[in-house]
């Protein structure tokens, strides 16, 4: 069974695997074989934990990264003590257990935004092999193979065009097609809050972008193909959310009818463990409300959970229904940082939106943000607090909203990314313990 210790504790988790549609894999590395849920709930049948903690990594593109990341946000969850002797206190009985949820979900690497042209990351590697790598993370499919060919031959042999070759510009929007990403604006699910695909708005923004960070990181004739890659992983976080974590979710529910389950997701995780709230459509039920709920810099719509999105006058977001329909019996946290390039900068551009690539809180919130920098907005009822230090405390509300403003904490940058992953520490860890606590 493919169960991970995490060093320097006692603590350990249990790696589940889904493919890009959300089913769950069943060629476990320990050559058991099976779907590791059923294993673990016929394990749990005799030694019942009271506390289900469910985490989504965001962008991870494989088992090694999400492992190294489960290892530091679940080592340092383990090593809150005081929260756990809290915890304890309230519920003499609590025996926890984790599931850290992998899926295949890289739009880009770091590695592939440091170099000043195109196609410097795959040096020597020919076209042939960034075909091969973008068709595993978009889907391998005919249509998809061809337009990267044609995007990827361009790059080869235009690298310092000033502006998008024709043949690059018609492979990108048969890309565009071929993902059936959709571009239904403020109101559309993960996939199609977005602006409607503009390749050559693309690349020219990417170069103003990648300016401001002191080079060409966004820039040259590859740009369209990372603003793709990123919605295209939003749209499958929200099909593994919607067909692989809510059923799970449900039976755990119906395995463990007294066991609290709570869900955080970070970055895209944050999109999973939306749509494992909303289930498919955005609307299907839960057995039992879950817990708490805690979403580290998403990557996701500010006005998602909004019932009467303000920018947009009568459009729902697609997670409206979340909160009345009660599938939060806690508190919902979400965290923001100001350090946080990925969603204060790259979210707003892979939207399609020229000129709102700065986080700018003082002013009216934009029609497309994130929540890892402007929190969840357009719900009544939603608060703001700090960040608290490892042993502070918070006021938390069941079935509420509470904004979290983290950037004194989560601050530590890393490549464009900025602290976009500056998750594993103490104060984040002890955040998650008291949203468990207030649900519990």
């Amino acid at each position: 069974m493919p169960i991970q210790t995490i060093a320097g504790t006692s603590a350990s988790y249990a790696l589940l695997a889904l493919d890009a549609a959300g089913n769950e894999r069943n060629d476990d590395p320990d050559g058991v074989g099976g779907r590791l849920s059923e294993r673990l709930l016929a394990q749990w049948r005799d030694s019942a934990p009271t506390d289900v903690f469910l985490w989504s990594h965001g962008w991870q593109g494989d088992l090694p990264a999400a492992r190294n990341q489960y290892d530091r946000w679940i080592g340092a969850f383990a090593r809150s003590v005081g929260d756990e002797q809290e915890m304890r206190v309230r519920h003499p009985d609590f025996a926890v257990a984790h599931i850290g949820v992998h899926w295949p979900s890289l739009p880009w690497g770091d590695e592939e935004l440091g170099g000043d042209a195109s196609f410097a990351p795959f040096a020597g590697a020919g076209a042939q092999a960034m075909v091969d790598v973008y068709a595993q993370r978009l889907g391998d499919t005919p249509p998809v193979r061809a337009a990267l060919a044609a995007i990827f031959e361009a790059a080869r042999t235009q690298a310092d065009a000033a502006s998008l070759p024709e043949a690059a510009r018609l492979a990108y929007l048969q890309l565009d097609q071929a993902l059936a990403l959709g571009s239904e604006g403020v109101g559309g699910d993960a996939g199609a809050d977005r602006l409607p695909f503009d390749p050559d708005a693309s690349f020219a923004e990417a170069t103003q972008l990648g300016a401001a960070f002191g080079g060409s990181v966004l820039g040259g004739l590859l740009a369209p193909l990372r603003q793709l890659s990123f919605w295209n992983m939003k749209k499958r976080a929200q099909t593994v959310g919607e067909n692989g974590v809510h059923p799970l979710v449900n039976r755990i529910s119906d395995a463990l009818p007294a066991a609290r389950i709570h869900l955080m997701g970070h970055s895209f995780g944050a999109v999973v463990m939306s749509a494992a709230l909303g289930g498919p459509g955005g609307t299907a039920a839960l057995r039992r409300p879950v817990a708490s709920c805690v979403l580290v810099q998403g990557a996701m719509s500010l006005w998602a959970y909004a019932p009467d999105i303000p920018v947009r006058p009568g459009t729902v977001g697609y997670c409206h229904q979340v909160l009345p329909d009660g599938k939060v019996s806690g508190p919902l946290v979400v965290t923001r940082s100001r350090h946080d390039t990925a969603v204060g900068s790259l979210y707003p551009w892979a939207a399609g939106v020229a000129g709102q690539v700065a986080f700018e809180p003082a002013q009216a919130y934009p029609a497309f943000g994130a929540i890892g920098a402007f929190g969840i907005q357009g719900i009544d009822g939603a608060t703001d607090a700090p960040l608290q230090p490892y042993d502070g405390r918070y006021t938390m509300t069941g079935g509420k909203v509470l904004n979290i403003e983290a950037s004194e904490y989560i601050c530590h940058k890393s490549g464009v990314s900025g602290a976009h992953n500056d998750i594993g520490g103490p104060e984040v860890a002890h955040l998650i313990w008291q949203a468990a606590l207030a649900g519990a």
